[in-house]
């Protein structure tokens, strides 16, 4: 156990050997990305992200009791984006912090991320932002930068909670009545299609804004649901996502 503390918490070191140095020319790191580990265990995903057969890390990793683990020290690039991308950038590893959350996830039995674990990470979270530049708009899922591939923390993370404690945007109203008229959804076009992915660009998202709905857009909106309406996750843009859209765009676009 490391001498060392987080708003008094101990942090437990179990260094990850997944690990090397940021390029030079990256910059500061400026991004925090949430994963949930998505095995049955904390020592399963522990043990995998330690191997180093399976060259996988992150930063930090948070216990569904609230225990802290460093993996990597945050001078150095871990690696859990993958291939990704965020506000035009890809290769995210090289600017960003990564914190996985124990969570069995999608493939093993999703459930809510416990008290004790939000607040750990609450206060883990609070001090990176201070050690680093950390705009909120780049405070994201894992979905988020990787949205054809991944779906963690997913729908059951609570963004707003973050949000409230200044870390990351949270829209004021986050699920506005839906209306009644037609979703745009996969294989629709047009102007409609094209301004949405301009917001969903301008937010972030890694999206061409050719005005047609594809399988790619599909699986933004998807991500974009998952961290801000989590309600309804299903790909298209209903008058709610797209009020949804609208808010969280006004939110970045007040962070530039």
């Amino acid at each position: 156990m490391s001498k060392e503390s987080v708003a008094g918490r101990a942090v437990v070191d179990r260094p990850s050997p997944n690990r090397d140095e940021r390029p030079a020319d990256a910059g500061p790191v400026d991004t925090l990305v949430l994963h949930y580990t998505g095995m049955v265990s904390a020592e399963a995903a522990l043990a995998r992200m330690t191997d180093p057969t399976a060259r996988v890390s992150a930063h930090w990793c948070v216990g569904e009791d609230g225990t802290l683990w460093r993996l990597v020290s945050e001078e150095r690039r871990a690696w859990h984006a993958g291939r990704s991308e965020w506000r035009g950038r890809r290769s995210v590893n090289d600017r960003s912090i990564g914190i996985e959350l124990v969570n069995p996830g999608h493939e093993h039995g999703y459930r809510p991320f416990p008290p004790a674990q939000m607040d750990a990470l609450l206060d883990l979270a609070r001090a990176i932002v201070a050690r680093h530049p950390i705009d909120p708009r780049n405070v994201v899922a894992h979905s988020d930068i990787a949205p054809t591939r991944r779906q963690d923390p997913g729908e059951l993370f609570d963004w707003a909670r973050l949000a409230q404690a200044g870390i990351g945007i949270w829209p004021e109203d986050a699920a506005p009545p839906v209306q009644a008229e037609r979703a745009l959804r996969e294989g629709d076009s047009g102007a409609a299609v094209r301004l949405h992915q301009e917001r969903l660009r301008a937010v972030g998202y890694g999206l061409v804004a050719d005005g047609e709905f594809g399988a790619t857009t599909a699986a933004v909106v998807r991500a974009f649901q998952r961290h801000y309406r989590q309600a309804r996750i299903d790909g298209e843009i209903d008058a709610g996502t797209a009020a949804v859209i609208g808010q969280v765009h006004a939110l970045a676009l007040g962070q530039s």
